[in-house]
């Protein structure tokens, strides 16, 4: 298992999308599942989200969670 650290510098996906109900945006990181967060403004939401993937990474690691690194954006492109 990796360091807290490693996994930070892992480049994981972030999406963000308009919640056009309740207004804000909401981020989620497709490869932490159940790691998603919010904010008022784009500024916001990418800030909530980069505390919610420390603290969803520190509990994975604290509970022994298996943690998936990132998939491979090079799946994607073509050859």
């Amino acid at each position: 298992m990796k360091t807290l650290n490693e996994y930070l510098d892992l480049p994981y996906r972030m999406e963000i999308a308009e919640d056009k109900y309740e207004g804000g945006f909401v981020v989620s990181f497709p490869d932490l599942p159940g790691c998603v967060t919010c904010g008022e403004t784009i500024e916001s939401a990418i800030a909530s989200a980069m505390d919610a993937k420390r603290a969803w990474l520190e509990a994975a690691i604290e509970d022994g969670i298996e943690i998936f690194e990132p998939d491979s954006l090079e799946a994607f492109e073509g050859d």
